[in-house]
This record gives C-alpha cells, structure tokens and sequence, in this order.
C-alpha cells in the first residue's frame, strides 16, 4: 500500500513494508486498545470497591478508579469522534476486569495493590511504546497518552507504598496478572 506522498515526506524516519499499518490504521488500533485498557482498569478498581466498600483502602482505590474513570471518558470520546470500532472483547473485560479486582481485593488490600501494582507496571511500558511509535505524529493524543503514563506510575507507586510487594504469593501474582495484561493488551489490538 503506498502512502501519500505528504504523509511519506513527514515520516521519513519510518520505513513501511508491504504489510503494515498506516499511521491512521495504526492510531486507531493505539485508541481501541486504550479505550478496553482503561475499561478493563476500571473494571478491576469497581471490583476492589465492591469489597473494600466501608474500609479504609477505599478511599486509595477510589481516588485512582476517578482517575481511570477519566481516562476511560477520554477514550470513549475518542472512539465516537473518531469513529474507530471498539474492541469486540469490552463484554470479556467486563466480566474478567470485575473477577480480577473482586478476586485480588478477598485476598487482602496487599494482593489488590499488588494486581494495581502488576498492571500498571505493563501500562507504564505500553504507554510509552505508543508515545515513541507515534513520533512527531498526533501531538494531542501523544500528550495525552504520556499525562494518563504519569497518573498509571503514580497508581504504580501508590500500590507499592501501600505494600504490594508483601503480599501472597506476590511474585506469581504479579507474573501472572502482567502475562494476562500483556494478552488483553495483544487481543484488543487485533479483535
């Protein structure tokens, strides 16, 4: 597929095999695998809350599911303007994103920091493969991407402080929590 000839003189830099993406089909699938990211993150805090409701470690959960609530409006004001389809799986998000924070906040408020703490730690590095891919391409959307990095670091950093690496069986927690982020983030990309 060869593309326009303004688009090839911008983005010397990237070298295009037949096969791959445009920038746009690439920022498409960039804002559909965000919108079920932040979807699936908010899912998991909802989880938490739902048992944490009435604890202290309520109001740590709830302070960073407000940020992923935003996150999440951003993305699904992007999917409409944009009109990029969104991840057929949201239904599969739904469900797993909920049992994943349910599940890791009945083990204890150190197991759900150590889920916050495993997932972030894949976003913190998916977001910044995104930012580097996009180059000097969508300005906005690559300064967006880096601000929701910081608040993902921060979420990262707080689950720390709050003791995830004490808890459970924390590193098999924590290696598979990041291997079931890494195939949610692969799958969303592509279906």
């Amino acid at each position: 597929m060869t593309e326009p000839k303004d688009f090839q003189t911008t983005n010397r830099h990237l070298r295009f095999l037949p096969g791959d993406q445009t920038m746009a089909q690439l920022v498409d699938r960039m804002i559909r695998v965000d919108h079920a990211g932040e979807f699936g993150a908010a899912r998991i805090y909802d989880g938490q809350l739902a048992v944490f409701e009435g604890t202290p470690n309520e109001k740590v959960i709830r302070n960073m599911a407000e940020q992923e609530r935003r996150h999440l409006d951003h993305f699904e004001n992007l999917i409409a303007t944009r009109k990029i389809r969104p991840t057929a799986l949201s239904p599969v998000w739904h469900v797993a994103g909920f049992a994943l924070g349910a599940f890791s906040a009945a083990l204890g408020e150190r197991a759900a920091m150590a889920c916050t703490e495993a997932v972030e730690s894949v976003i913190d590095q998916h977001y910044s493969n995104q930012i580097k891919q996009l180059g000097e391409e969508e300005k906005e959307l690559r300064a967006t991407l880096e601000e929701f990095r910081q608040d993902e670091i921060a979420h990262r950093d707080t689950a720390l402080a709050h003791g995830a690496e004490e808890a459970p069986a924390y590193k098999p927690l924590r290696k598979a929590i990041r291997a079931g982020t890494r195939l949610a983030i692969w799958l969303s990309e592509r279906i």
